[in-house]
């Protein structure tokens, strides 16, 4: 039986946890799919084909896939640094309430998208407002976060 090496393109089913176990990617339907009525909240499940080496998944996963046989299972640590990179203090700011648009209320958990000094958009997120300043990060959510990836080799191709 085949077994992948570099370079090769597969296929492969996946659950990816934080470590309270929070579900934040898979491959496999969900199983409350069926009680979504609006479209735009379901999306397409299956496999996801991948070409290794070419960056279109996480390193550490796509270094684990080498040598896998189809129908095998791993279980794949991801550090910050591999995803989505460490939580860095210095993206955290604040803005004085005026300076807020005023037809939005700011709350706390309301991701935003702001143009930057360089006419760049980015996200942030609202994770303090007080009378006085309303707190802004734009690390990404899951910034600082370790993911974990079940995954499993369906196909080579």
């Amino acid at each position: 039986m085949a077994q992948v090496k570099e370079a090769d393109k597969v296929a492969i089913n996946f659950i990816g946890t934080l470590a309270d176990g929070t579900i934040i990617d898979s491959t496999y339907p969900d199983p409350d799919e069926d009680a979504c009525n609006d479209e735009d909240c379901c999306h397409e499940h299956g496999p996801m084909e991948l070409t290794l080496g070419e960056g279109d998944f996480y390193t550490p996963i796509e270094t684990a896939l080498i040598g896998m046989r189809v129908g095998d299972k791993k279980t794949v640590v991801v550090a910050p640094v591999d995803a989505f990179g460490e939580h860095d203090p210095e993206n955290v700011f604040s803005i004085k309430p005026g300076e807020f648009p005023e037809d939005i209320l700011p709350e706390v958990g309301l991701e935003l998208e702001v143009t930057g000094d360089d006419d760049d958009l980015f996200m942030v997120t609202i994770i303090e407002v007080t009378d006085d300043e309303i707190v802004l990060d734009s690390n990404h959510p899951l910034a600082g976060e370790e993911l974990t990836y079940e995954i499993e080799l369906v196909k080579i191709f």
